[in-house]
């Protein structure tokens, strides 16, 4: 599997994905307020505001995963539900823990929602460890939503 760059074309499936993926995972986690914000149109302003940071596994205008990053974060993860199992999410993780390194991150860390134990095990698997619950600002059209959630953090070299 190749994970390259995301373009433009990338960002309209990125943000199906992102919906279909985030309902999957969060919809019983969640206040409903945050849910109900989470609209397929929310997806694609922020897909094109980070663009630079999404990485893709799949064709151009037809990805199958990606991961976006923000600062130290591995700020999103998700995968297709018919490449769920695959090991696209890991080629993804490598990925991204390899961007994380260019960038002079030797402590990355993300933020996975209380409950999330399939994500959990997924993250523990490959050396990530839970550092403690902190408050998360989500970033929402109408601002940031505060959302406890567990940290995870993994040292890079």
């Amino acid at each position: 599997m190749v994970i390259r760059p995301a373009g433009e074309a990338d960002i309209d499936p990125l943000a199906r994905i992102w919906f279909q993926g985030w309902h999957d995972a969060h919809v019983s986690l969640v206040p409903a307020e945050l849910t109900a914000l989470r609209t397929l149109e929310s997806f694609g302003p922020r897909l094109r505001a980070g663009l630079r940071d999404v990485r893709v596994a799949g064709p151009l205008g037809g990805p199958v995963g990606f991961s976006m990053l923000k600062d130290e974060e591995l700020y999103q993860l998700y995968v297709a539900p018919p490449s769920r199992g695959t090991g696209v999410a890991a080629e993804l993780l490598a990925d991204a823990e390899v961007q994380l390194v260019a960038r002079g991150v030797t402590m990355g860390w993300l933020a996975c929602a209380i409950g999330n134990n399939r994500a959990a095990r997924f993250y523990e698997k490959h050396g990530w460890r839970q550092a403690g619950t902190i408050v998360n600002e989500a970033e929402t059209e109408r601002g940031p939503f505060p959302l406890a959630v567990w940290r995870y953090e993994k040292p890079l070299r």
